[in-house]
């Protein structure tokens, strides 16, 4: 499939960008976006979002195929996993699911349309004002962000500048150039670009072209680009996070069990754990049915399972170099403690579960590589987790009704933002306040009528 270059850049390493090309492909934009985007409405752009999302889970979708076949080579995921990774995206967007978010987030599906009640008796109306210009700084680890987004800052109908990852844009392509696909006018107000992050004369001037910028990557990358943002414009970051999973002892029961490891390896398996939702560590809790050693045994079991179905893709020398490094640690660990356990894929680094008594929150290396760990009880486990208190992201949860809403409510004390079912960490609704911050609040500016006189 040979693809159009359309509206697309793409910038060698040793390219030069002069500010004039910044400044042109802003304004051409700004004007796409006047004559193209802005009168549209919501109900309009909810229906076409909807459509782009059901074709990109089709599996005959041509822009779909060609991820997948390109994706061990350029994205660094086997094709199932990329598979698993594109569903998990676009099957949660439809029209009820934007809807519901703008309802959440706006207070009134019609609330970037015209002034709007949040409901029919109050004296005050409002309407939502979107970025004009919207520039997003996309993170190389997954492709998740960078496509919702994108997605989101169509819903907003705002046109948009993305700085894609140097060594991983081919996802992000794809997605405008379905976009152009299915409507070649909205195509048009989306520009995609590539060029190593860093001192470049042109990243100033785009900022400063830019009513809105976002910026997915690490806390440095983050850093860097709110330093040359001008202090006016709306700037929003997501940096480094990590995630983990807890099992009470009152979940860690009969039948259930073998379904809880089942949820746990996909939690793991899914982007191969490269992403702030990825568990780290999964947390047992002493005194159940289940040991939490027995446990570990489970969910090696079913990672073993999970490669037969959802292999991981061949690792670069570097990141298999670390996995076999750490394996070799606990092997020498093991063989002295008996509370300690390993359980590894044969001939390959394709999973590993370490399982050992020492509660300390643990950074795992990362492509299916996990700990198990006891604990007395959840105070003991944030007691341990301290070390990484301010960059928790998500908790998976395995708990009988009657507990998790109290552990939910203490975990949300603790500062955790999400809290969810074990099995459904990398599947966040399109409605989850990342970070704990709004979807589209973060993005607009409001304007009040205080109408009763």
């Amino acid at each position: 499939m040979n693809l159009p270059n359309y509206f697309m850049v793409d910038l060698p390493e040793d390219a030069t960008l002069s500010t004039e090309m910044i400044l042109d492909a802003c304004g051409t934009l700004k004007r796409n976006r006047e004559r193209y985007l802005a009168p549209r409405s919501t109900s309009q752009m909810v229906r076409l979002l909807a459509e782009l999302a059901d074709n990109w889970t089709q599996p005959d979708f041509p822009f779909r195929r060609l991820l997948l076949d390109q994706s061990p080579r350029l994205t660094g995921f086997s094709p199932e996993s990329m598979a698993s990774g594109l569903d998990l995206i676009f099957r949660n967007i439809s029209v009820d699911s934007l809807t519901s978010l703008l309802r959440q987030e706006l207070g009134h599906e019609a609330r970037l349309d015209e002034l709007r009640g949040s409901d029919e008796t109050t004296s005050k109306l409002a309407i939502a004002i979107p970025p004009i210009l919207q520039v997003h700084f996309t993170a190389g680890n997954l492709p998740a962000p960078g496509f919702v987004s994108v997605l989101l800052g169509l819903l907003l109908r705002s046109a948009q500048f993305v700085k894609a990852p140097s060594q991983c844009s081919l996802p992000l392509r794809l997605l405008a150039h379905s976009i152009y696909d299915i409507d070649p006018k909205l195509g048009a107000c989306l520009e995609v670009a590539c060029w190593r992050g860093g001192a470049v004369p042109w990243e100033s001037e785009l900022l400063s072209q830019a009513d809105c910028i976002t910026v997915t990557g690490s806390d440095d990358t983050i850093q860097a680009v709110r330093q040359k943002t001008p202090p006016n414009r709306r700037f929003v970051g997501y940096g480094q996070r990590v995630s983990f999973g807890f099992l009470t002892r009152d979940a860690m029961s009969g039948y259930k069990v073998k379904r809880w490891a089942e949820n746990a390896a996909s939690d793991v398996a899914s982007w191969d754990q490269h992403g702030c939702l990825s568990p780290h560590v999964f947390y047992v809790q002493d005194g159940g049915e289940t040991t939490p050693e027995r446990f570990a045994e489970l969910l090696a079991a079913e990672l073993a399972k999970k490669e037969l179905t959802e292999p991981r893709a061949p690792l670069p020398t570097q990141e298999a170099a670390a996995i076999a490094t750490r394996r070799s640690f606990y092997e020498v660990r093991a063989s002295h403690a008996s509370h300690t356990r390993q359980w590894k894929s044969e001939n390959s680094t394709a999973w590993t579960v370490v399982y050992e008594h020492d509660p300390q929150f643990q950074l795992s290396c990362l492509n299916r590589f996990v700990y198990v760990k006891p604990v007395a009880d959840l105070d003991q486990l944030l007691a341990h987790a301290e070390v990484v208190r301010e960059k928790i992201s998500t908790v998976g949860l395995a708990a009988v009704d009657d507990e998790a809403r109290l552990l939910v409510r203490s975990l949300a004390r603790w500062g955790v933002s999400r809290v969810c079912r074990l099995g459904k960490m990398q599947n966040p609704p399109l409605s989850w306040r990342h970070d704990g911050r709004p979807v589209l609040g973060d993005l607009i500016a409001w304007c009040d009528w205080e109408h009763a006189y």
